[in-house]
């Protein structure tokens, strides 16, 4: 994350001639962390507003564990490569070029409803001088009834039906620094010390073996029925009691996000300590990811974290870095309709499979503001679920280009079916 300002110079330039009402934002005191909204004004003030959001920062990278340059944008055998590629660079490109393509239509394509295109920095970071931004202090420049974002439409097939994904929710994040304190000393004397480093170890272990009760509801349950499993096995994944150990007998890729699915977890990936090699340490702060499942609130975080440590718990600081809920929204609306119109004209027959995505996007920005948001795409049946968390976030990311290309289809489809 960081001067965004590049990419919304570069979509604005995509985008200007075509008659849209183009914008740029940037949150005072954060400059280059610009986000770009672009709209189609419709002609019925009665009918709904829908956004396409996308955000434009990545996540980085170490150059020297790519095939390619990750940043050079390489298309090589039907797939272009590069960070951002999958999260979620493909899907703002495809929603500006369908934007774009509606905009440029003879005459002038003048929809029932409003159509808006959010292009927005720091996702990647918590959304605060993105999306947050924008949804707190220029909601009238958006003002959604729906939103579509990252990252559904992936397919999959059991017993001879296809399933294609929209997420409908997603688990909370609250990111923590825990602060250790120790008593500074000579390196050549460490028995008996009191060394941070060696009682951070401890936080990190305790932290890495806690394991939380599990959570089970109907979404899960759904997404456990199109599992490739025997039923014995679905039955044991839907039951509390016993999903811990059932889940430790599926593929690695599918135990860890079935894991994610059903407990809050914790991630220790950050700890800064020490001055120099011959010093004991006094303070080591290490910085944990942890999601959250509906109903786990910050005291219950808390809660969490003094039980995972049990006796080291007062001897560590917690601080508060960022916190957002757990959000969902229903799948009986128009939109959820049109989305199934759209997929069954390119996968005839299939059903859409709604999940709870296990990371976090921007849409519970939307959704304190009252919005459906539904995170969705379309891709080829090359990009399956284990090929696609591989490359999240992971070296060599890549995306081919006929899901970029089904995508821009999508989003044109769903903004005639929706908007009129």
């Amino acid at each position: 994350s960081g001067q965004e300002v590049r990419t919304s110079d570069v979509l604005r330039a995509y985008l200007e001639g075509t008659g849209l009402d183009i914008q740029i934002y940037e949150p005072a005191g954060a400059p280059g962390r610009t986000s770009l909204v672009a709209r189609i004004e419709g002609t019925d003030p009665a009918a709904p507003t829908l956004c396409l959001m996308g955000h434009t920062d990545v996540v980085p990278v170490t150059r020297e564990h790519w095939t390619r340059d990750p940043f050079g944008g390489e298309l090589v055998n039907g797939e272009v490569w590069g960070r951002g590629a999958l999260d979620m660079l493909n899907l703002t490109a495809s929603q500006a070029v369908a934007l774009k393509a509606l905009a440029r239509r003879p005459g002038g394509w003048r929809p029932r409803g409003t159509l808006v295109y959010l292009a927005c920095a720091d996702e990647e970071a918590g959304g605060t001088l993105g999306a947050g931004h924008m949804c707190k202090k220029h909601w009238d420049a958006l003002r959604a009834d729906y939103l579509l974002t990252e990252n559904g439409g992936v397919v999959s097939s059991h017993d001879d039906e296809l399933h294609v994904t929209v997420h409908v929710g997603e688990k909370g994040v609250a990111w923590r620094r825990l602060r250790v304190r120790g008593t500074p000393g000579h390196g050549s004397m460490p028995y008996g010390s009191d060394n941070a480093l060696v009682k951070a170890a401890h936080v990190v272990s305790r932290l890495a073996e806690y394991r939380p009760a599990p959570y089970v509801d109907d979404l899960w349950r759904t997404f456990v029925g199109t599992l490739d499993v025997d039923d014995a096995m679905k039955t044991a994944l839907a039951d509390p009691a016993r999903v811990d150990e059932s889940i430790a007998r599926l593929s690695p890729g599918t135990a860890r996000f079935a894991w994610s699915a059903t407990h809050t977890t914790f991630s220790p990936n950050l700890c800064r300590g020490g001055v120099k090699t011959n010093v004991i340490p006094d303070v080591v702060d290490v910085e944990v990811d942890i999601r959250t499942i509906p109903g786990d609130n910050e005291d219950e975080v808390r809660r969490h974290i003094d039980k995972a440590l049990g006796d080291l718990s007062e001897e560590v600081e917690v601080q508060k870095l960022f916190s957002k809920p757990a959000s969902a929204s229903p799948t009986g609306t128009p939109l959820w309709d049109v989305l199934g119109r759209v997929v069954d004209a390119h996968y005839p027959g299939a059903r859409l499979l709604p999940r709870m995505i296990v990371g976090f996007t921007d849409a519970p920005y939307f959704r304190e503001h009252g919005a459906v948001a539904y995170g969705f795409g379309l891709f080829s049946r090359a990009m399956t679920a284990e090929k696609m968390s591989g490359r999240f976030h992971g070296n060599d990311e890549r995306i081919d280009v006929e899901s970029l290309a089904l995508t821009t289809r999508g989003w044109l489809e769903v903004c005639e079916l929706f908007l009129g």
